[in-house]
């Protein structure tokens, strides 16, 4: 009799407990019931900016709320982290960040402007992108061989442009040039396509730019490619060789640009993972696929927690860099 009054008590308690989560469920709003708000830490233009519109086009169509990107360009990501560290974190404000902003560019400053590991919450990775060294057409520059040489006949050494300071095309061109023993002066931009300008107009003499922004005007004959920074060669641009092909000790630049969707630290991680499971389900969309692909963009299956991991990685990295290099400013 005791056994089976337990059982009794048991299975009703059981039952209980179902009852309240039923309940709870049912009194959970549905999300979204708005429009979100995703923010972009590039201009207008730029291949990030182009990765992250194409997201957000697919990933409205499967919350059934529109995807609004909002460009909050400068400081290299920085004006970015700060609107949406400003907002709540309730999902509603997203942002776009690249490897840049998740393992570079805090720590080209001695204080550091936000710390990575724990002021966002990662959504999904979306994918990875090769960059590319260019230079403008028309000036006898065709190899990396010839690119040495004007640097090191040229006083103060290579004008070369980036996105802005801390991006990966700052430091693997100033890696670069460590490497083959000339100088150089960097000269950031607010955004991959003003920099591009200023290297198509020959105000600049090299730059290094994501593989999808750079192939049409390789193609159209305005910049030339030199290296790509990548493990294999781009099919964008599968004449362009390869670092590691051309200087066998810069193979440990080899490092492809990626961008990712995060939210604001605290989160909840159900909304981390409905909006994850979106973005994965975005890889089965053909026209999401297609869109990418002619970015140059390698799709990448994640978890909301890759995120964190893949920046760790890539700090372990650059960190060490930054402090060989003595990138870090006040």
């Amino acid at each position: 009799m005791q056994i089976s009054l337990r059982r009794r008590l048991a299975a009703l308690a059981g039952l209980g407990s179902l009852f309240i989560a039923a309940v709870a469920s049912a009194q959970a709003p549905a999300y979204p019931t708005k429009p979100i708000q995703l923010i972009a830490q590039q201009p207008p233009g730029s291949g990030s900016d182009a990765m992250t519109r194409v997201w957000a086009d697919c990933a409205a169509q499967a919350l059934g709320q529109p995807v609004v990107v909002q460009n909050r360009p400068g400081a290299n990501g920085i004006l970015a982290v700060s609107a949406l560290k400003g907002q709540a974190a309730d999902g509603y404000t997203l942002m776009s960040i690249g490897m840049s902003q998740m393992s570079i560019t805090p720590y080209t400053y001695r204080q550091h402007p936000y710390d990575p590991s724990a002021d966002f919450d990662g959504v999904a990775v979306l994918g990875t992108s090769p960059l590319v060294l260019t230079v403008p057409a028309g000036e006898g520059v065709t190899r990396l061989a010839d690119l040495q040489k004007l640097a090191a006949a040229t006083p103060g050494g290579l004008n070369f442009g980036s996105p802005g300071k801390g991006s990966p095309a700052h430091l693997l061109t100033t890696a670069l040039l460590d490497k083959l023993g000339v100088a150089g002066t960097h000269v950031p931009f607010v955004g991959e396509g003003a920099g591009m300008a200023a290297l198509m107009g020959h105000q600049i003499q090299a730059m290094t730019l994501v593989g999808g922004t750079a192939a049409p005007q390789v193609k159209a004959g305005k910049l030339v490619a030199l290296a790509v920074f990548d493990n294999q060669r781009s099919a964008l641009m599968p004449d362009v060789p390869i670092i590691a092909e051309l200087l066998p000790a810069a193979a440990d630049l080899a490092r492809p640009s990626w961008i990712a969707i995060v939210a604001k630290a605290g989160t909840p991680p159900q909304l981390l993972a409905r909006l994850n499971a979106v973005s994965e389900g975005c890889r089965s969309n053909a026209s999401y696929l297609q869109r990418l692909q002619t970015m140059s963009v390698t799709l990448t299956a994640s978890k909301p927690a890759d995120v964190r991991a893949w920046a760790a990685r890539d700090a372990a990295v650059w960190r060490p860099l930054i402090d060989k290099l003595g990138l870090a400013t006040e």
